[in-house]
C-alpha cells in the first residue's frame, strides 16, 4: 500500500463537502486508511486565493489545517510563490533569476491549478488504499465527480522545493532592499 494524495474534484460545489462525509466512512470501514482530508475552494474574484473551508486529520495528532501536507500545499497555492508558479508563470518567470526551479517545482501547483479551476471546491485526501474501487465507485459513479492519485513522495519533495524557493525569494528580497 502507497500513501497517495488524491484529488477529487466535481461539478457542483455541494458534492465536494458531500464526498467529504463518505470518505469519512469509508476510513472507518477500513476501505480506505485516511491520514488527512480537506475541502479545497479556489476563490474566483480574480485573487487565485486558497482556501481550507473543512478538514479532518485521521491520524488523532489533532493538526490544525495549516499542519502536514495538505496545509502546506494551499500555503503555497495562496502564497507568492502560488502566484509565480501558477497564474502569471508566462510574464513573471522571464523577469526572475530562478526561472529553471520556479519550472521544476511547477508540477504539482500547475496540476492542482488546472483541476480546481477559479470558483471550484475539490476534496484532497491523503489515504492508503489496498483496492482504489471503494473510492472510485463513490467519486466517480455515485457523486459523478473526477478522482486522480499522485504519490506521496512526489508531492512531497515539490512543496519542499517551492518552500526552498520562497525561503530563497524571501533572502534575496531583504538583500536588494538593504
Amino acid at each position: 500500500m502507497e500513501k497517495r494524495v488524491i484529488i477529487m474534484n466535481f461539478d457542483v460545489e455541494s458534492k465536494a463537502y458531500e464526498a467529504f462525509s463518505k470518505a469519512k466512512k469509508l476510513h472507518m470501514t477500513k476501505a480506505v486508511k485516511g491520514e488527512q482530508m480537506a475541502v479545497i475552494h479556489h476563490s474566483n474574484d480574480g485573487e487565485h486565493k486558497f482556501q481550507i473551508e473543512d478538514f479532518l486529520d485521521f491520524t488523532g495528532n489533532n493538526k490544525s489545517s495549516t499542519g502536514g501536507l495538505i496545509g502546506m500545499m494551499v500555503g503555497i497555492l495562496g502564497g507568492p510563490i502560488g502566484v509565480l508558479l501558477g497564474w502569471f508563470t508566462g510574464g513573471m518567470i522571464g523577469a526572475t533569476r530562478d526561472a529553471k526551479e520556479i519550472r521544476e517545482a511547477n508540477s504539482v501547483f500547475e496540476f492542482l491549478i488546472d483541476k480546481i479551476g477559479e470558483g471550484d471546491t475539490a476534496l484532497l485526501l491523503i489515504a492508503e488504499e489496498e483496492d482504489n474501487r471503494p473510492l472510485n465507485q463513490l467519486i466517480m459513479m455515485e457523486l459523478g465527480g473526477e478522482i486522480t492519485r499522485l504519490e506521496y513522495e512526489e508531492v512531497e519533495a515539490d512543496v519542499k522545493k517551492a518552500q526552498e524557493m520562497a525561503k530563497n525569494s524571501d533572502s534575496a528580497q531583504r538583500e536588494e532592499e538593504k
